[in-house]
């Protein structure tokens, strides 16, 4: 008898304690959507790309990195707004950061994480031009690409960093360092999940000791080192990976050579539907016509084949 009504009290126990976690988790939802609310009818009127950027999902992600204070969000995403206005990401064209990609140091994979995220591939070591600005550029039209080619109910981005050929004379200056970490904690937040670093030399650990102190608490949690040897974190980067897609170079089984050609007609077609996205097809219009980049080719191009 006291083992039924121990039983007895133990199920209600677990359906009190499941009925609470799905009424906190509607009361969060709850409040959070009257924040993401709050945030727009702070903003104001907004128009243009303003508007289209500052979609409910994008509001959101600025809320969440900024731990749901709607006065610091507001404050983070009209400096985002301002830096968009100006920068114009949406407008950079392959044609314009092409000679950035020929070695491959940094472009979009043709897989995804296990949870449908993007994958930008970086290799630091493949560094092959000098203009900061243009290196810059080069990552953030990357970073907008991947954005664009992320699966629908996706937010969020992966990178893998492999060291290969990495020195001290090919690391950027800490001050580069600094603006492009800036950039992405600032005006791309929450679109990062995870970064792995594979096998940095011990030489690296010098440059990290003043990089890592760039980075917020959010960020420095996405950072994982990764090491052949230590079993645990190739676990860990594997959980987020499968084996088969993940180049040989990160441990894995796929042989992925990085071919220019086939990435720039893949970049082409990806301007042209970005172009339509952010409304200014006439700017690629007159790049055809005039010449002053590569040719925009007319039939599709299919966007799986990275690899030769």
């Amino acid at each position: 008898m006291q083992v039924a009504l121990g039983c007895q009290i133990l199920v209600l126990v677990i359906m009190f304690s499941r009925w609470s976690n799905s009424h906190n988790q509607e009361n969060d939802s709850l409040q959070h959507e009257s924040k993401v609310k709050e945030l727009r009818a702070a903003l104001g009127p907004l128009s243009g790309r303003s508007l289209k950027y500052c979609t409910d999902a994008c509001l959101r992600r600025y809320l969440e990195a900024r731990n749901w204070n709607v006065d610091k969000s507001k404050k983070m995403l009209e400096e985002t707004l301002k830096w968009r206005s100006t920068y114009k990401p949406e407008e950079i064209c392959w044609h314009e950061v092409t000679v950035e990609g020929e070695t491959g140091k940094v472009y979009r994979a043709n897989f995804h994480d296990r949870h449908g995220r993007t994958v930008l591939i970086l290799r630091p070591g493949r560094q092959n031009t000098t203009s900061l600005d243009n290196q810059l550029r080069h990552l953030v039209y990357l970073i907008e690409n991947a954005i664009l080619n992320l699966p629908e109910g996706q937010e969020q981005m992966a990178w893998l960093i492999d060291f290969t050929g990495w020195t001290l004379s090919t690391s950027v200056p800490i001050k580069s360092a600094h603006d492009t970490i800036s950039i992405l904690q600032n005006h791309y937040p929450e679109r990062l999940a995870m970064a792995f670093l594979y096998n940095p030399p011990r030489i690296f650990e010098a440059f990290w000791k003043i990089v890592k102190y760039f980075l917020d608490a959010k960020t420095f949690q996405k950072v994982k080192f990764v090491y052949p040897k230590n079993k645990d974190s190739v676990e860990l980067m594997r959980s987020y990976f499968d084996e088969e897609n993940l180049p040989t170079e990160f441990g894995g089984k796929a042989m992925l050579e990085y071919n220019h050609e086939e990435f720039s007609k893949q970049m082409i077609q990806d301007d042209i539907k970005s172009a339509n996205l952010w409304g200014f097809d006439d700017k690629l219009q007159s790049v055809g016509n005039g010449h002053s980049g590569p040719e925009i080719a007319t039939e599709p191009v299919c966007l799986a084949p990275l690899a030769s």
